[in-house]
């Protein structure tokens, strides 16, 4: 051959036709559609990203079919990119490479409830869970705002915490995550457990060592949580109220949701014009209904009003969405349904008691910046992040932005890049080194770890051994 003929790929139709009897999605339009999630939230990761697209799609529906389909790829030594509901926001479903997607959302059964867990295949639909649940009288310790698409697997492989992270922890959480199942990237692909802890060396790895099969989560008694809008003059008062409600004792207010959010951002959720008045500062939270006397009292010694609060029947009868629907990333998709100029960005408080920074660093951001924290806890401390919508003035306002949050001691998580080490995380070799052991040639998800690169020729054994240099925050 020729030193100048390109080489050539691979042969699609075939690979199609091996993966039988699994359902294959070829029809271009489908398969660009499945190669997208929200990483359009970021311009920077929208410019990056949209042209990136798979080759072929498959939808496998039992454990044995997903088998099939990884043997299949490492056969032809084709790239693999596993995907959910797409959900994410960094581009953790996009094969960057091209490739196979497979898609899990037909791997969807729930296989067992049971006291204070339940265990489900990797595509089960988080809202589908929660439903199967609370007749039995538990359900998620947390959950997504996106749990009406979002896959259990795709939490756990992408995710970090949701609605119940104030009252449960993340997912990482001792006790969260009681077991993962998932295949090896080989030639005959070997089921792996991982129980309990050893369930971090696949949790949030974005699919790049090994396809989820198999979820086992906590579960906690269900209650009848009230969903809760409050509204303050002060965007440090509804603050300051926030960090009281994720502060007090769960006897005396329980919470699984405790957001804050910015009157300008509120003013982009015309549902709830005939239930909050426009430009308050709002709360947003779930608590149980025993405690509804104790928030007003919260809120009032906040100078706040409650202007909302429905239960589940309620909500329904009046048609609004839930609650957490203006909260986490929902809260940004709901202004760029308006507008999509805005884009957001992640940032770690560095001390949630401290509402008096946290006014101070907004007053010297400028209009372009509105606020938006969310409270979690987590080895029994208090966290909280900033999730604020930015108007896009381009790359280089964004750093300003950015560069000023750091000048008062706050922490960058970047929402606008597309590998598993930005976000100011230091590289998890654990991770890595399950990469190497069940993905070898790796096929995984390629070209969403930098460290990969440079580490991919040493054993597992060595993998692990390696330390980064800082621990990440």
């Amino acid at each position: 051959m020729p030193e100048d003929t390109p080489p050539i790929g691979p042969d699609w139709s075939a690979i199609a036709t091996e993966l039988a009897p699994v359902e294959v999605l070829d029809d271009p339009v489908t398969v660009k559609k499945r190669s997208r999630d929200f990483f359009w939230y970021s311009p920077i990761l929208n410019g990056d990203l949209r042209r990136s697209f798979g080759d072929l799609v498959a939808r496998p529906k039992t454990r044995e079919e997903l088998a099939h389909c990884l043997a299949t790829a490492y056969a032809n030594d084709v790239p693999v990119t596993l995907r959910g509901g797409g959900t994410g926001n960094y581009g953790q479903a996009v094969p960057l490479q091209g490739g196979l997607i497979i898609e899990t959302t037909a791997m969807n059964r729930i296989l067992e409830i049971g006291e204070g867990f339940v265990r489900v295949e990797a595509g089960a639909l988080m809202a589908d869970i929660n439903d199967a649940l609370i007749p039995e009288g538990w359900e998620m310790a947390m959950f997504p705002s996106t749990q009406d698409i979002a896959t259990i697997g795709g939490f756990v492989a992408g995710g970090s915490a949701g609605i119940g992270s104030v009252a449960n922890g993340p997912l990482r959480e001792k006790g969260n995550i009681i077991q993962l199942k998932a295949l090896s990237m080989e030639a005959e692909p070997a089921e792996h457990v991982f129980d309990a802890e050893e369930a971090l060396r696949i949790h949030h790895a974005w699919g790049l060592n090994g396809a989820i099969t198999e979820v086992t989560l906590r579960t906690v008694p269900t209650r009848d949580w009230v969903g809760c809008m409050a509204g303050f003059e002060s965007y440090r008062d509804a603050y300051a109220a926030g960090y009281a409600l994720a502060s007090a004792r769960d006897g005396e207010i329980a919470r699984k949701l405790c957001s804050v959010v910015d009157a300008r951002i509120a003013d982009y959720f015309p549902r709830l014009e005939d239930h909050v008045p426009k430009g308050q500062h709002l709360l947003v939270t779930l608590v149980p209904r025993e405690h509804l006397d104790a928030l007003h009292a919260l809120v009032a010694g906040h100078d706040g009003t409650l202007h909302l609060s429905m239960g589940e029947n309620e909500r329904r009868a009046a048609k609004l969405p839930h609650v957490f629907e203006f909260a986490y990333n929902h809260t940004t998709l709901q202004v760029l349904k308006s507008d999509r100029s805005a884009t957001y960005q992640q940032i770690g408080v560095p001390d949630p008691g401290d509402a008096d920074a946290v006014a101070a660093v907004h007053a010297a951001l400028g209009d372009d910046v509105w606020p938006h924290h969310e409270f979690t806890r987590g080895g029994g401390q208090i966290y909280c992040a900033d999730l604020p919508i930015i108007w896009f003035k381009g790359a280089e306002r964004l750093a300003e932005i950015n560069a000023t949050y750091e000048a008062h001691g706050f922490i960058i998580y970047d929402a606008h890049v597309n590998v598993i080490e930005g976000n100011h995380m230091q590289p998890d070799y654990r991770h890595l080194a399950w990469k190497k052991r069940l993905d070898p040639k790796g096929l995984l998800n390629p070209g969403k770890s930098l460290e990969w690169e440079k580490v991919r020729h040493l054993s597992a054994e060595e993998i692990e051994a390696l330390e980064p240099e800082n621990t990440s925050a």
